[in-house]
């Protein structure tokens, strides 16, 4: 997966155009390329312009912005231009021009891999922008470090130029590179697998492209989103992103970005088992990359089609195109597509059953992936060795493997990534409601001065109606039913107005309920079932291979059942909640006994209970009952029992308790001696943005249950709250109103 580079043209430099421009351009056809701007600047050429000999700073401008437009369509004619501008710098001692073009130069030569050429050109770029108080173009040369420096897998020194160059953007209100320096943060912090950092940098640049309306950079924003997306597994979410982003690149002649564009959806494609169509989006990246001379875009697109084919059993061309990608890579040192490669190697040499070949890769690829950082390809290269481990016999390493796996995807997936996912995009969708009510305040101000406009002409009308009454009544009185039509006209408009506006605000609040409904399944979803799911798929992988004995199989069942078991029952959980999401609550309310509910569910956790060495004590009162949904409270006890088990010890007490109030409502208690939680953990807890800690015997959980049981309870036109203390203990309480005694109903 790529990420797209930001292409700043700088702000324009008014000049005429030069004979040594006319020159470049009738004696270099081959680096011309449709560009609407270049073509601009080919028009305006003057016959007079031939006679000029010595060059100056508006000719030497011009060839420096010619190069940065040229980059995304033509980097072999940008780096040109810049050179040109360079030489003619040096000339006249121009030192803005100088630095300009060093900037465009590096540029290029990073892009092809020249990294010390790279450095020769930002040092000395650098070190002018300094001299001249250049802060615009200083910061945009730490940029292009930053970006250098994350390709070459050097996250601090990348990191640290990106920082200083966002306290320059800051200082000098730059939000056009401020944006750009965000966008390349995030990326960075992608490449180091910290994606809850990664996700903070990218939707802070895209709030300040969507407020300034820089469309492209909003593009490749978009694109990046959608590659953190497709490392967390979540496809459709990253398509849509890739599709917004090609949907304006497409308009443009942003080549790069489309190569980078049809790569990323060519490997979703890849990831979803659709190898042909994977392949067309393959090579019309390939081909741009190859035009371009990309060698980040080549090395990472031969992996991508080596996959491709060798899921579809055409390993000799498969394995011809990996070592194509592991020569470019291992020659520019592009540590990211070293390891993709390797994995890439392994990947096909299990499938070949060549278990031997497919554990050496796997070996090199991860030593490269650790050397990364990413997380997402050093769970790769885990789960390339626990294959090539099962096929070697070497079933306990594999099995490590496994789990390393597992925990490496989990991390991939943390419920915090998803959580700000989820936020920020509740926020962009609170920026576009609010770009929208702008708009038609906008519209209204218009209807406003119209209607003043009217007014006055209604104001002229009158004067000459009263002007008129001394000539004829009859005058006047046609002119004041006219008068009066006019009025109730505009009034019928008036009218029609505020109730379009308030159709919209009602529609308005209904898609965002919606949206924000479906982001947080999502976000549930995504996690909750990936972690079973995987261990399943590792599970049927071995026993696919004949690669597990049956006493070992027998070994891991219980694992898997119970993390099977956990699923169900927080599916139960979920579908529940989503039913009452959706249909007419208020129907299922009923009188019941409180005892006899609170007694079915404690006698079904009775056996978990004795296996922590926990006592489980019913203490409800046989003569409480309630007026509520029985399956909310239902599903409301059952969560607080399995929380008190998971944070309970052995020879600790769970104790349900409830007493009545007042006439209005009952309060349930579920009480523990666990290991309790922190104040922080309480404040977050029924806001579902608590990380979940495993339990006293490394039991899973969601950190969504006590959100749900909320949810339930303020339906139930009840409350919930918590107390709590750490190593001694935790207290759940909640309130349901009391039934009326004459209609009592035991559940």
């Amino acid at each position: 997966m790529k990420f797209t580079q930001h292409i700043d043209t700088g702000n324009p430099h008014p000049s005429k155009l030069l004979p040594m421009l006319f020159f470049l351009f009738l004696f270099i056809p081959a680096f011309a390329t449709s560009n609407p701007e270049v073509d601009s600047i080919k028009n305006s050429l003057s016959p007079a312009a031939l006679h000029q000999k010595t060059p100056d700073t508006a000719t030497i401008n011009t060839l420096n912005k010619l190069a940065a437009n040229y980059f995304k369509s033509n980097p072999d004619s940008a780096f040109y231009y810049g050179q040109k501008g360079i030489e003619l710098s040096r000339k006249i001692k121009y030192r803005a021009g100088i630095a300009n073009g060093l900037l465009e130069t590096g540029h290029v030569n990073y892009f092809k891999g020249k990294s010390a050429q790279a450095k020769q050109n930002f040092d000395e770029a650098i070190a002018l922008f300094k001299s001249l108080n250049d802060n615009k173009g200083l910061s945009k040369c730490y940029i292009s470090y930053g970006r250098m420096y994350n390709l070459l897998a050097e996250y601090k020194l990348a990191l640290n130029y990106l920082d200083m160059a966002r306290l320059i953007c800051l200082r000098d209100n730059d939000e056009a590179t401020l944006t750009d320096c965000y966008k390349n943060i995030g990326i960075t912090y992608f490449s180091k697998g910290q994606l809850s950092n990664a996700l903070d940098f990218y939707y802070k640049g895209l709030f300040i492209a969507l407020k300034n309306s820089y469309t492209t950079t909003s593009a490749e924003i978009y694109n990046d989103i959608g590659v953190v997306l497709q490392g967390m597994e979540v496809y459709p979410n990253a398509l849509e992103n890739y599709k917004k982003a090609a949907q304006v690149f497409e308009t443009t002649n942003n080549k790069q970005a489309m190569g980078t564009i049809n790569e990323n959806i060519g490997e979703v494609l890849l990831a979803q088992g659709k190898y042909d169509e994977a392949i067309t989006y393959l090579l019309k990246s390939i081909n741009i990359a190859k035009k371009q001379d990309d060698k980040d875009g080549l090395s990472s697109v031969y992996t991508d089609l080596g996959l491709c084919y060798a899921n579809k059993n055409q390993m000799k061309l498969a394995i011809a195109y990996l070592d194509t990608s592991l020569q470019i890579a291992t020659k520019f040192k592009i540590v990211y597509n070293q390891a993709y490669a390797l994995n890439g190697y392994a990947t096909v040499y299990n499938l070949m059953k060549d278990y031997k070949n497919a554990y050496k890769y796997a070996i090199h690829g991860e030593i490269y992936a650790i050397k990364l950082g990413n997380i997402s390809v050093r769970s790769n290269a885990a789960l390339q060795l626990n294959k090539a481990m099962a096929g070697l016999g070497k079933f306990k390493d594999a099995n490590r493997l496994l789990n390393e796996y597992i925990d490496l995807k989990n991390q991939v997936n943390d419920n915090e990534s998803i959580q700000k996912l989820t936020s920020y995009n509740y926020e962009l969708g609170f920026a576009e409601k609010k770009r929208q009510l702008t708009q038609q305040q906008h519209e209204r101000d218009l209807i406003y001065q119209q209607k003043i406009k009217s007014q006055r002409l209604i104001n002229a009308i009158f004067l000459i109606i009263i002007l008129a009454m001394i000539v004829t009544v009859g005058i006047y009185y046609r002119q004041k039913r006219k008068q009066q039509k006019i009025n109730a006209l505009l009034e019928d408009r008036n009218h029609e107005i505020l109730q379009q506006k308030t159709n919209i605000d009602d529609q308005a609040e209904k898609l965002n309920d919606l949206n924000v409904l479906k982001d947080r399944l999502i976000s549930i979803l995504a996690h909750d079932l990936r972690a079973p799911l995987s261990t399943l798929r590792g599970l049927f992988d071995l026993l696919q291979d004949d690669s597990i004995s049956h006493h070992e199989l027998l070994e891991m069942i219980p694992n898997v059942l119970k993390k099977l078991e956990y699923t169900s029952d927080f599916l139960d959980t979920l579908l529940f909640w989503i039913n009452s999401q959706m249909e007419n609550f208020d129907a299922s309310v009923k009188n019941f006994s409180i005892k006899e509910l609170v007694s079915f569910e404690i006698d079904s956790y009775l056996e978990q209970a004795a296996l922590k060495g926990i006592k489980l004590v019913d203490s409800i009162p046989n003569d409480l009952s309630a007026l509520a949904d029985p399956n909310s409270i239902r599903i409301v006890i059952r969560n607080l029992i399995t929380n008190a088990l998971k944070f309970s010890r052995e020879h600790d007490t769970i104790e349900i308790t409830a007493w009545q109030d007042n006439d209005q409502q009952i309060t349930i208690k579920v009480k523990d001696t666990g290991v309790g939680m922190s104040a922080d953990q309480r404040e977050k807890l029924f806001k579902g943005k608590v990380n979940s800690k495993v339990g006293t015997k490394n039991e899973s959980g969601t950190g969504m249950g006590m959100l749900f049981c909320k949810d339930l309870v303020e339906r139930c036109h009840g409350k919930i709250w918590v107390t709590s203390e750490p190593g001694v203990g935790t207290e759940f309480m909640f309130t349901v109103p009391v039934m009326a005694a004459a209609n009592a109903v035991a559940v």
